[in-house]
Formats: structure tokens, C-alpha cells, sequence
């Protein structure tokens, strides 16, 4: 797998509540602009998602991809895989959750491997927008539903 891209953001909330709007993927359209449309294909028992579909149109890159996601026991760590994917080859993701007193540090790692071949210094590049995007996204959403 190629190099991984890495950000943090610290957002004014508990760690479960962060949790619950990473986990909540049917919600994704609605705060998530590049997301479209998201499909639970499989859940674990407890009711988490084990896969994940997406379609995703982010001006030039368009896509429709499978994840795959492992949740940590504790609440503060998701792990995701791609299992299918027209656009990558491959992806590899995590959520880290690090309470920080009232708040909580959101660490955000990423690597994807397109099925284009792309120039590494772009690659990483485009995964640090896609992060920083999906962070701020991410911290409005929590912040705005409190």
C-alpha cells in the first residue's frame, strides 16, 4: 500500500457522540457534500455497518466503492478497507478518537491507490484535501447537532 496521508481536527464534543455520526453512513448525503448516495450492505451484530457502499462525485473524481470497517471495542478507533472499487485499487482508512477534557482530537488517516496511475506528490496532495474536507465536514455536523 502506498504512503499514508494523516490530519486532526479537535472538535467540541464527547467521543460517542462523534462515534455515532461517523457510524450513522445512511446520514452521510446530508452533511457530506461529494457523498451522493451510501447503502449498508452488511451489518455486524449490534447493528454497526461490516460494508459499506458509496457513490461519490467529487467534480473530476467520481466513484462507486465498498468499504469494509472494523470497530474498536472501546468506541475510539474505526478501521476500513476498500473491498470494491471502480476508481481505486485500493484504500485504507482509520478514525482515531483521543478525548482531549471536554473535547475530543479526531485523527484521520488515509491512503488510497487509484487504478490511474497518479504522481505520489499529487496522490497525497488530493488525500489531504479529501481529509480536510471530510474533517471540517464532520466537526459542523457534530457541533451543529448539539
Amino acid at each position: 500500500m502506498a504512503d499514508e496521508s494523516t490530519q486532526s481536527i479537535v472538535v467540541d464534543a464527547p467521543p460517542q457522540e462523534i462515534m455515532a455520526v461517523i457510524a450513522d453512513f445512511p446520514a452521510y448525503p446530508e452533511w457530506a457534500n461529494a457523498m451522493k448516495k451510501t447503502e449498508v450492505l452488511d451489518e455486524f451484530e449490534g447493528g454497526k455497518a461490516r460494508e459499506v457502499r458509496f457513490t461519490l462525485d467529487a467534480g473530476p473524481f467520481k466513484d462507486v466503492y465498498t468499504l469494509a470497517y472494523d470497530w474498536a471495542d472501546d468506541g475510539l478507533c474505526v478501521d476500513w478497507h476498500l473491498v470494491k472499487g471502480q476508481m481505486q485499487k485500493a484504500q485504507k482508512g482509520q478514525y482515531l478518537l483521543t478525548p482531549e477534557g471536554d473535547k475530543t482530537r479526531v485523527t484521520y488517516t488515509l491512503s488510497v491507490q487509484l487504478a490511474v496511475p497518479m504522481i505520489g506528490l499529487f496522490r497525497r496532495k488530493a488525500e489531504k484535501m479529501i481529509m480536510d474536507i471530510a474533517l471540517k465536514e464532520l466537526k459542523r455536523r457534530v457541533e451543529g447537532a448539539q
